[in-house]
């Protein structure tokens, strides 16, 4: 009997955990999101960033519809990587300066999940907006019909994946005064993968080159980001901040 007991309170105790974590990653990815939309510059920057990238390489390159085609998707792709590089610094740099980083490593629930929930706010505000934008973009590229589709999942797939593994830069680097170049040589080697497949996924439904292994290998960066980069992020935070 003292066991069924023992058993129910321990049960009871672990539903008030996962719900009470629940909370805490809800209650910080609101509060991420609200303050990017407050803070209007931050929020547009990346995408006007993106845009007038992308936007250049006719005039620098050449507005021949036929080279453009062909570098679209590598232009596409290297445009979304810079703008996700862009914003990364605002990831933790305002709750180091005003301390609610410290109160972070501070909460009893557990820090993976909230870095998470930090990264995908950061994703859904840097991120999302390339990958709607980026069919625009594409059509004044060039690019053929048949590689919408197919640049646009890359991207769903690979953006989040930017986001995830600048985040260890960033947490690495947020004690630092001027990081930018240190960030950048930490970053860049991490989603380096990703923008070349990504890349070749577009150029390779051109010629109809099978795409599932593509697929597979960005699938498999996305799983490994997801379990790993909260991790390392949240580690490389106390190392910071302490």
């Amino acid at each position: 009997m003292s066991g069924d007991i023992r058993s129910e309170g321990n049960s009871n105790y672990e539903l008030q955990q996962s719900v009470s974590t629940w909370t805490a990653f809800c209650a910080t990815l609101k509060r991420d999101l609200l303050i990017a939309f407050k803070r209007r510059n931050d929020l547009l920057n990346p995408v006007m960033f993106f845009l007038i990238v992308v936007s250049l390489f006719p005039l620098g390159v050449s507005p021949d519809p036929m080279e453009l085609t062909r570098i679209s998707a590598g232009v596409v792709w290297v445009s979304a990587l810079l703008a996700s590089m862009l914003s990364l610094d605002n990831l933790y740099r305002a709750d180091y300066e005003d301390g609610s980083l410290e109160q972070l490593l501070l909460s009893p629930q557990p820090l993976y999940f909230l870095v998470l929930a930090k990264n995908i706010a950061h994703w859904l505000i840097s991120g999302l907006p390339v990958v709607i934008l980026s069919p625009l973009l594409a059509y004044m590229l060039y690019l053929p019909a048949e590689a919408y589709t197919t640049m646009v999942l890359t991207l769903l797939i690979g953006t989040p994946v930017l986001s995830l593994f600048g985040s260890i830069g960033v947490a690495l680097t947020v004690g630092l005064g001027s990081r930018g170049l240190i960030l950048a040589v930490i970053v860049l080697p991490l989603t380096t993968p990703v923008l070349i497949i990504g890349a070749k996924a577009v150029t390779d439904v051109m010629f109809g080159v099978p795409l599932a292994s593509h697929f597979a290998l960005l699938g498999a960066i996305l799983a490994l980001a997801l379990v790993m980069s909260p991790l390392a992020s949240a580690a490389a935070l106390r190392i910071s901040v302490n």
